[in-house]
């Protein structure tokens, strides 16, 4: 068997017809025959193995090239502005009622964004007002529109990522710029104490714990602002950092994701910045793929010892078990997630996937790796995740005393905060706490 699990032809000096004999032996008819045979089998499993080999390609570029753009698979059917209040209250803008295609996401309650207009419009969706299974519409109360009109928008995009910066979440904060390899980041600085750098001046000192945020595939440092409150709560000072091929940040030269095998060296960047300005403790929020860059980081960084704690929503602890599963929902062969994987750790797989060097996927996989775990790991999953299985963290708390695992349903994928944002943060802040209040995380592993 070939590595892919394709059987390997057998040699012509041995190969033989049912019955045992040497088919050099054979009459001529029969000799005609088989070779015939033999060449439509072999045009098959020619055939087979090139559809295998494509449908592998096309699987393994599309997790490590960037999307360009989302699809705008939503519905939105109408939109009503609300009525102005007569006692003089001023709404935020865009305030009213949206009407949506009834989808598993949009009928979920809790807090949401509806990005429309390619991304350009940005409204904040909050409790359901109404759901008509009949029709297959849901009524939700727009909180605010941040930018777009949504009154002419006909499609759009759910997401998880509510606010588009910290300003509007309510916090004050420092734009700065992180010199990573290909070029600089930009990057959110929120102080834990509210007190930000005024322009012109040279940045302050922030002493303390800080927490570096990490988005996801396909998602920028936006994602990260579901975490502030309860950082804040702590004493965190939060750096929700953008990273090489996210579209904020500089692309790589391949403009392919390392899927956490070249990112972590620009959380190393960052949490650099963070000790120059301060930082006595670092602890790492990931989101998905963010959770890969994080455990990366943890292991290779020479700052790893200063990371007493990750907490991960959603993430990729093994892209092994990641490429088992879109296999499976697609109905495709095993053979093409093994095929997929092993042309993004091949040097022979660059020339399909475009990347610059392969990814080391066995370096990224934490559950076959557990032992050598040594940073407290908080995941926090929802059991129904469309996109990342929540099987592989739960085998890694299984296996791991460094780490715990708190289950969600109905968030599907990173929106675990936006269906219980209360029971995330309350997660967080329990098993947190004791890691940024003055100790180095040493009490926690010995009980552990």
């Amino acid at each position: 068997m070939t590595p892919g699990g394709i059987p390997r032809p057998a040699s012509r000096s041995t190969a033989t017809g049912s019955s045992g004999t040497d088919l050099a032996q054979a009459p001529s008819g029969w000799k005609r025959g088989a070779v015939v045979g033999a060449a439509a089998m072999a045009g098959t499993a020619s055939l087979t193995f090139g559809l295998t080999s494509a449908v592998a390609a096309y699987l393994a570029r599309q997790v490590v090239v960037p999307p360009r753009y989302r699809s705008e698979d939503l519905n939105i059917i109408s939109f009503t502005p609300a009525p102005v209040p007569a006692d003089g209250t001023v709404l935020p803008p865009g305030a009213g009622e949206v009407t949506l295609a009834a989808t598993v996401e949009t009928t979920v309650d809790g807090v949401y964004s509806l990005r429309f207009n390619a991304g350009a419009g940005h409204a904040r969706i909050g409790a359901i007002k109404s759901w008509s299974p009949a029709t297959s519409e849901v009524v939700r109360t727009v909180e605010e529109v941040y930018s777009g009109d949504l009154s002419t928008a006909t499609k759009g995009w759910w997401s998880g990522t509510v606010y588009p910066d910290p300003a509007h979440a309510g916090y004050a904060f420092e734009d700065v710029e992180i010199p990573i390899e290909v070029g600089l980041a930009p990057a959110w600085v929120i102080p834990a104490d509210g007190q930000v750098t005024q322009e012109g001046q040279r940045p302050r000192l922030i002493e303390g714990p800080w927490a570096i945020m990490v988005h996801g595939r396909g998602a920028q440092r936006m994602e990260g602002l579901r975490a502030v409150a309860v950082a804040q709560e702590l004493g965190l000072t939060s750096m929700l950092i953008s990273y090489r091929n996210d579209r904020e940040a500089p692309s790589s030269a391949d403009r392919r994701y390392g899927l956490g095998f070249t990112e972590w060296k620009d959380v190393q960047v960052a949490i650099s910045y963070a000790k120059s300005r301060g930082a006595t403790q670092i602890v790492l929020f990931g989101w998905s793929m963010g959770g890969a860059i994080c455990m990366a980081t943890a292991d290779q960084s020479f700052y790893r010892g200063d990371i007493v704690a990750m907490v991960l929503t959603g993430p990729v602890v093994d892209w092994f078990t990641l490429f088992t599963h879109h296999t499976a929902n697609r109905k495709l062969p095993a053979a093409i997630g093994r095929r997929a994987s092993g042309l993004i750790s091949s040097r022979r797989g660059r020339h399909l996937t475009g990347l610059a060097a392969p990814v080391d996927l066995a370096s990224l996989d934490w559950v076959t790796r557990y032992r050598e775990l040594r940073t407290p790991t908080l995941i926090l999953h929802s059991k129904d995740d469309e996109f990342v299985p929540d099987t592989a963290g739960r085998q890694l708390a299984r296996l791991s005393p460094f780490v715990e695992f708190v289950a969600f349903r109905k968030a599907r994928h990173t929106k675990e905060w936006n269906v219980a944002p209360q029971r995330w943060e309350n997660a967080v802040r329990a098993w947190l706490k004791p890691l940024v209040s003055g100790t180095d995380g040493s009490n926690h592993r010995a009980q552990r």
